[in-house]
């Protein structure tokens, strides 16, 4: 790996259940892309980033984007938060699924 790279881990669960779930069930595959790019962006415990810089990051359309975060922020899969109306929010991305094994 090259000194700039950066790994990922994603829980087995986001790929094995959430994606078919998101992209099959909802045939909302942007709301996965979205996450994806939310728990990638995740430093420190949050994210901030714009719509339309996630719209950059996924090739999604700014109003893919907008949608994807209404279909994550109803489904519980992210907790959305801003400073003030202009402001970037902050995303986190949540794991339901961990609280429910324990």
């Amino acid at each position: 790996m090259a000194m700039n790279e950066q790994a990922y881990t994603i829980d087995r669960y986001v790929l094995d259940t959430l994606m078919a779930d998101l992209v099959g069930h909802d045939r909302r595959p942007s709301a996965f892309m979205v996450y994806l790019a939310i728990v990638a962006a995740h430093s420190g415990g949050r994210a901030s980033l714009s719509h339309a810089e996630m719209a950059e990051r996924t090739g999604l359309s700014r109003r893919a984007v907008q949608g994807a975060v209404e279909v994550l922020d109803r489904r519980r899969l992210i907790e959305v938060s801003r400073q003030s109306a202009t402001e970037a929010a902050t995303y986190v991305p949540l794991t339901p699924w961990r609280r429910q094994r324990a």
